[in-house]
């Protein structure tokens, strides 16, 4: 028996009790770019060890109250997929997979070994980012242009693979999309298969309003990143920065309240990123690049809406140790945890004290 199937065998009734009523209402999941810091042991510390295997992240989100993670399923090996189902069992957790959609026809294969791979681990629902921040990638909109060319071929190459294994992969608007091409994209492809990852801030970096990028977004959802984020005034635009829930200035409770009625069974997973804000110089000639039609009047709405939201200051790391940095990380997702159990609509689980150390 291994340690982590040990510990499931020691619950306490108290436990066993608070997993029971989780059935009452949703447990929120988890993205691992929530732990950016200690995933893979980059930045991790003797104080707070670092995750190496998705096993380790498991252990840990446990103890959160976390009821489903997201997470890369690349590296995976079938003896690696079967532990991880049996611990996901053992734990009452749910998991999804993280997965680089064909990048041509031959890689195929290597796309649909990693879907197999994770279904012997319970996966059936995956996230997939085809492209990076387009206003820092691209400098021409031919380039763009020829990656939205490739990303479509992606999708077109992916959906007959999921479609034969019967899992749902949902692609993310991950501020290389604008919300009009993603939902395009998917009532051309028109799968069941093939859907979205609803990311609730990024397109705010392509000065798109949140809530009508969700309500777009709604009807083609297979799985969401939950995330609240404050903006702050800069010569050359914006800031933008992710808080934990309940801090920043989306509209979280009506977010939910879209997507819930829409997909009632999706899973959301807080993606918590503790970094430093992000620059969106959507004043520069250069940010134009792969958009020049876009309306001007959404530069002028967003712009004015940052200006109403601003806030008095955004939290940096740089400058931090790596020990008040991981500690910081911690915080947040916590925090994140402890509003989404008392304000969202999640299960109470999840409401502790922000600060508490679950490995203690």
């Amino acid at each position: 028996m291994t340690r982590r199937h040990l510990l499931a065998t020691l619950l306490t009734a108290t436990t066993t009790a608070a997993a029971g009523a989780a059935t009452k209402a949703p447990r929120l999941g988890l993205g691992i770019s929530s732990y950016t810091r200690r995933w893979r042991g980059e930045y991790s510390s003797f104080k707070t060890p670092p995750f190496r295997t998705v096993l380790d992240v498991l252990d840990h989100v446990r103890g959160l109250g976390i009821g489903s993670l997201q997470i890369e399923v690349s590296d995976w090996t079938l003896d690696l997929a079967k532990d991880i189902r049996q611990t996901c069992e053992s734990y009452d957790l749910a998991i999804e997979g993280s997965v680089l959609l064909p990048l041509n026809e031959g890689d195929t294969g290597r796309f649909e070994r990693e879907l197999r791979t994770a279904r012997e681990a319970g996966v059936t629902i995956f996230r997939s980012a085809q492209g990076g921040r387009r206003y820092e990638v691209f400098t021409r909109r031919d380039d763009f242009d020829q990656w939205q060319a490739r990303a479509l071929r992606s999708m077109a190459l992916a959906e007959p693979i999921a479609r034969r294994l019967k899992v749902r992969v949902g692609i993310e608007n991950h501020k290389d999309w604008q919300v009009a091409e993603l939902v395009r994209a998917l009532t051309s492809i028109s799968s069941e298969f093939l859907g979205a990852c609803v990311d609730t801030g990024n397109s705010v970096a392509l000065l798109e309003d949140p809530m009508e990028v969700v309500r777009a977004l709604a009807p083609f959802a297979v799985t969401v990143h939950l995330k609240d984020v404050a903006v702050r005034e800069n010569p050359l635009g914006f800031l933008l920065s992710e808080v934990p829930l309940g801090q920043g200035c989306l509209d979280l409770p009506e977010i939910l309240r879209v997507l819930q009625a829409a997909q009632p069974a999706m899973r959301f997973h807080l993606e918590m990123i503790t970094r430093d804000p992000l620059l969106i110089p959507c004043l520069t000639e250069a940010y134009w690049a792969t958009f020049p039609d876009k309306p001007a009047l959404h530069l002028v709405k967003t712009l004015a809406w940052v200006q109403a939201q601003a806030a008095e200051k955004l939290v940096k790391i740089s400058g931090l140790s790596n020990e008040a940095a991981l500690n910081l990380e911690e915080e947040q997702i916590q925090s994140s945890l402890h509003h989404a159990g008392l304000h969202l609509g999640f299960d109470q689980i999840q409401v502790r004290k922000p600060g508490t150390n679950p490995e203690k």
